[in-house]
């Protein structure tokens, strides 16, 4: 039985199994990590099973992250926040919720000199990518617009978010020759072959623009983006091997090193 490991449906492309044995190879701490893919309506069974037969710690992926939420009994600041969780902690008794989305995102941008103070950054999309990123942005000091098809699902998230720094709302349609410093693609476009429907007008080689969603070649959204003009571009890679650090710290106590993963990752 592994005392670690990641659910999700679907499961199997999963990378985290080998970046925490990175981790591991690293740090010197034993860490047998997998891979387990509940039935969509199974979650809830499958990781108290998993809790029950001495698992430790896991990381949650769609479509569970806000069953995760739903099922810990303690949450960090910035899973209540986002009201998700992708990852979670058997301490006490108790199980800990946390949310490391929004650090992981944050540390990369970072990393890659994306991201300072007092930023215009559009995000695209209102789901539940868009709510685990949005606060460490925003406590940065950087000004969020959000945009997404459905105006109310965005109008929703910035209220929610509205006491931790400036955020507001842009229709699609409204978006037309507007300054941003960052564009970040939130939604599953990329996974299904898409490019999210905003003006080209938007996008320059003044920018920079990152997709959430990974793989090895330019992500359609990234293609799409240097196509309009743009070269400071990055997926989200760097993104999950950072979430995937900050889990391994609140389960270890020690923050693994992770520029070269990222580089040996491609």
């Amino acid at each position: 039985m592994f005392k670690f490991a990641v659910f999700g449906n679907p499961i199997h492309h999963s990378k985290s199994p080998i970046i925490h044995h990175k981790f591991f190879r690293q740090t010197g701490i034993k860490h047998n990590y997998g891979r387990v893919c509940p039935p969509i309506d199974g979650f809830s069974e499958a990781i108290s099973k998993f809790f029950s037969k001495g698992g430790i710690g896991a990381n949650i992926t769609l479509p569970f992250k806000k069953q995760a939420y739903q099922f810990a009994d303690e949450l960090s600041e910035r899973a209540y926040l986002a009201g998700a969780v992708n990852t979670l902690k058997k301490q006490n008794n108790k199980i800990f919720g946390d949310n490391t989305d929004g650090i992981g995102l944050l540390s990369d941008l970072q990393r890659l000199k994306m991201i300072s103070k007092e930023n215009k950054v559009l995000i695209i999309g209102a789901g539940g990518a868009a709510r685990g990123i949005i606060a460490p942005l925003l406590i940065l000091g950087s000004m969020v617009t959000i945009t997404n098809r459905t105006k109310n699902h965005a109008l929703e998230l910035a209220n929610n978010f509205k006491q931790n720094g400036i955020i507001d709302v842009c229709n699609i349609e409204d978006l037309e020759n507007k300054k941003f410093n960052l564009i970040i693609n939130a939604t599953s476009s990329s996974s299904k072959g898409q490019i999210p429907q905003i003006p080209s007008s938007l996008i320059n080689n003044n920018l920079c623009c990152y997709d959430l969603f990974y793989q090895k070649t330019l992500t359609p959204f990234l293609y799409w983006c240097k196509q309009q003009g743009c070269n400071c571009l990055s997926d989200g890679l760097g993104m999950l091997i950072y979430q995937a650090a900050y889990s391994f710290k609140l389960w270890h106590g020690i923050l693994p090193k992770t520029k070269y993963i990222i580089a040996n990752m491609r």
